[in-house]
């Protein structure tokens, strides 16, 4: 029986829907990332929990959304284009209807190169945002620290008396980092980082697509490299992109702490700046030792697994065909 062929619109309607619903669920444990990644000397937060347990005390339920609104905007075009270009490659690269291995890397690599279009500036701009409460926390503690000595030692935690949120940082947006970065920096200082973000995301796409491409399979051994995402039921959709989500995530963490701090602009008191990324990598193994590579290893799971498995189960339920269908 011949394919069903899915359009091009449908594709991107696709990715579109499953990476605003993904990022909704999952965006306070990626705040948690990238406050710990970023953690150097000071610390402020000891674990994920931690860490969002004081960002609600201090900043409020809605703190752990901080940078939220960048994501939701630019997410749809960043999976759309992910999803997309995989699945055109995957088409280009098959030869009657099979795609072996290389071809399976190859096209995950040509993804994850595109989407570094959109996804560069949007995480310059969200983690500034995200960041932002951290080194409000860090002054705290700092001013803690030195005020101990004169009387009672202040706390991260928020005194009876005060309300969720009174200890907020002041609050900045994401138009107005965009404009100060262009007036100062022009372009290229939304795209700072971008080499480290080519980094962490081709090799990501290199092992995540032809992962989850076998593991969708897994049953219909026969229909393997025929396009088997037309035949998976939605449950194995998903597990199949939990699984390749986390072990790509893990498997890439080291180049995600290195793209985190060359793209955090502003540093707390005693904070490594870098020149680039071999400095940056030099710099954390000298002061901070080999275990700083793999800070928020357990937050990019608990992120990307759940991610891409609704980005993948939506994906191959068909949501674009059915509202191209409605609107046609």
């Amino acid at each position: 029986m011949a394919e069903k062929k899915v359009s091009l619109p449908a594709k991107l309607i696709n990715g579109g829907v499953a990476g605003l619903v993904g990022v909704t669920c999952v965006f306070p444990i990626d705040l948690a990332k990238t406050r710990l990644q970023n953690q150097q000397g000071a610390r402020v937060y000891s674990g994920m929990l931690d860490c969002l347990t004081k960002t609600i005390k201090m900043e409020g339920y809605f703190g752990m959304y901080r940078g939220a609104a960048v994501n939701l905007t630019l997410v749809t075009p960043e999976k759309a284009i992910k999803l997309a270009a995989n699945d055109v490659f995957r088409q280009k690269l098959s030869k009657d209807g099979k795609l072996p291995l290389w071809g399976e890397i190859l096209a995950g690599c040509g993804a994850g190169t595109c989407q570094v279009v959109v996804t560069t500036p949007m995480e310059m701009l969200k983690i500034q945002l995200q960041d932002a409460g951290r080194l409000a926390a860090q002054r705290t503690v700092a001013a803690s620290a030195s005020a101990s000595a004169a009387g009672p030692t202040p706390s991260l935690v928020a005194s009876p008396a005060a309300q969720p949120g009174t200890n907020a940082p002041p609050r900045s947006s994401a138009t107005r980092i965009t404009l100060e970065l262009l007036k100062t920096r022009g372009l290229r200082g939304l795209y700072k980082g971008a080499g480290a973000t080519l980094m962490r995301d081709v090799p990501f796409s290199m092992i995540y697509f032809p992962l989850f491409a076998n593991l969708n399979a897994v049953g219909r051994t026969e229909e393997r490299h025929s396009n088997p995402q037309e035949r998976a039921p939605f449950l194995q959709s998903f597990v199949a992109g939990c699984t390749a989500g986390s072990v790509a995530a893990v498997a890439v963490t080291p180049l995600d702490v290195i793209k985190t701090r060359l793209q955090t602009l502003q540093k707390g008191e005693g904070e490594d700046s870098y020149k680039g990324i071999i400095d940056c990598a030099q710099r954390i193994l000298k002061r901070e030792g080999p275990a700083a590579f793999l800070k928020g290893a357990t937050c990019r799971a608990l992120v990307i697994a759940p991610l891409f498995g609704i980005a993948q189960g939506v994906y191959f339920l068909g949501i674009g065909e059915h509202m191209l269908g409605l609107l046609g």
